[in-house]
């Protein structure tokens, strides 16, 4: 994982992002320890089921380093615990708390909760299963407003998807899963894109954020059917 991260890295520090984009972070970058973490305790390979969501959330990854990376469930049921430095520039509105982030990511806590019902011990689930985030990279506007790598520039999409699409492939040839699911429409159209030549069943869940009305109405139920209806046993 120690190669792929430092030729993704390579690969994203000369882009550039323009307005109305202002500031970006790369959690990979000053929130290492807190994804190193995370790959040394969990990441042996192979899994059956690779998870990969959009991109990190000012209260989640951009945080801890980790993906959907909700301060109290990564301490507290993760166990990981890291020192967390500043990016270059932070954004006024969104500080970088680390660890001690007063804020929590509802995704996440809707992500690693059901797994923590589901399968007990995080090393229950990570026998089966890897999150990771499609692109690392988190983008803000003026205002604080956080904006989507869908909703880039055309011009600044190209490299960027490029990049990230070459860190899935390479992510997925190491893992050697039998599923890969898309957090979120987003996840799942750059899977299908970076993966169509690999023999991976490629599928979806409903995101975890409360910005779908769906996920507010029990998102554990429904993607336990999703999961369910693409041959994901639990």
């Amino acid at each position: 994982m120690h190669l792929i991260v430092a030729d993704l890295l390579y690969r994203l520090a000369p882009l550039r992002f323009g307005e109305p984009v202002t500031h970006v972070y790369n959690p990979l970058d000053y929130a290492r320890k807190g994804y190193d973490r995370y790959c040394e305790k969990f990441g042996g390979a192979p899994k059956e089921v690779l998870f990969v969501g959009m991109n990190p959330g000012p209260w989640g990854m951009v945080q801890t380093g980790v993906p959907f990376g909700d301060v109290t469930m990564v301490r507290d049921w993760l166990d990981i615990r890291a020192s967390i430095e500043s990016p270059e520039n932070p954004h006024p509105r969104r500080p970088i708390d680390g660890f001690a982030c007063p804020r929590g990511e509802i995704s996440g806590q809707r992500l690693w909760g059901w797994a923590k019902d589901r399968f007990g011990r995080p090393e229950r689930f990570f026998e089966r299963f890897w999150v990771a985030n499609y692109c690392p990279l988190a983008f803000m506007e003026r205002t604080g407003r956080n904006r989507t790598p869908d909703k880039l520039k055309k011009k600044e999409k190209i490299p960027l998807f490029e990049a990230c699409d070459e860190a899935l492939r390479r992510t997925a040839v190491m893992m050697e899963p039998r599923h890969v699911v898309g957090i979120g429409n987003f996840a799942y159209r750059r899977a299908l894109a970076a993966l169509a030549k690999m023999p991976i069943a490629i599928g979806r869940i409903s995101h975890p954020s409360p910005a779908n009305p769906k996920a507010n109405k029990g998102w554990s139920r429904l993607i336990e059917k999703e999961l369910l209806q693409q041959g994901i046993k639990l």
